[in-house]
């Protein structure tokens, strides 16, 4: 794939070998990296021109975890968290605040290339030569709601602008371009992440269960997004898109 420019990561780790071993391979595949070893130091260079951060949960002045949910509610930006723990609770607690993706320590250094080019597709920071030129404007309407699917910008019905992460971006695109229908969980993380990673079972419950707090007026009895027992999901409210 062919960028407008050189996409921007930040690899933030403690272990000074992790940040080497990141930083001469992700250059060598066409990526700017900058380095952090604190939370402290992440936060002094942390910009909107940043494309991703590669975070370790173990940092020595914050939990990566709280971190991940700062970086997301104040720029917005793709979290992929770099963890020695391999657990579904850790995973899902890291869903929770906000990454858009998780990799378990040691990694495979193609894989992890894998899920950062992924991620930065999904949330289009880094757009291919010509989109901008050629993009339409792609407008959803439910409820009152509206989901401007170019601006990745959804405004409630009271006129209230919703902050979505990446993940929460993606899976309401899945779902207000096939409402109506009944979704699989594997429809889903196909849609949405794709099988680069070996999806835990609950990966997509967590997202649904982000998306409801955001979208639905009581997501404790939702109405927008419906369970459907033994198989997934539906987004059951009609959607629009003006001409």
């Amino acid at each position: 794939m062919v960028y407008r420019s050189m996409p921007h990561l930040i690899v933030v780790d403690d272990d000074p070998r992790i940040r080497s071993m990141l930083s001469h391979y992700l250059e060598g595949e066409g990526f700017r990296v900058s380095l952090a070893d604190s939370a402290s130091q992440l936060r002094r260079v942390l910009s909107p021109s940043i494309d991703l951060v590669l975070l370790d949960i173990g940092l020595p002045d914050c939990s990566g975890l709280d971190l991940a949910r700062e970086i997301g509610a104040n720029f917005q930006i793709p979290t992929i968290i770099v963890s020695g723990r391999d657990d579904d609770i850790d995973r899902i607690i890291g869903l929770e605040m906000g990454a858009d993706d998780y990799v378990s320590k040691p990694f495979n250094l193609r894989e992890l290339l894998a899920r950062v080019r992924s991620v930065l597709r999904r949330s289009q920071r880094a757009m291919p030569l010509g989109t901008a030129q050629t993009a339409t404007v792609s407008i959803f309407q439910f409820d009152g709601w509206t989901l401007d699917a170019d601006r990745r910008q959804l405004t409630s019905a009271s006129g209230r602008g919703v902050e979505l992460t990446t993940g929460e971006f993606d899976l309401l695109m899945v779902f207000v371009t096939h409402a109506g229908r009944v979704l699989t969980r594997d429809f889903l993380l196909d849609e949405t992440r794709g099988r680069l990673r070996e999806a835990f079972d609950r990966a997509i419950d967590v997202q649904v269960t982000r998306l409801r707090r955001k979208v639905e007026d009581d997501p404790g009895d939702p109405r927008r997004i419906m369970s459907v027992r033994g198989v997934g999901y539906v987004f059951a409210t009609k959607v629009h898109r003006p001409m």
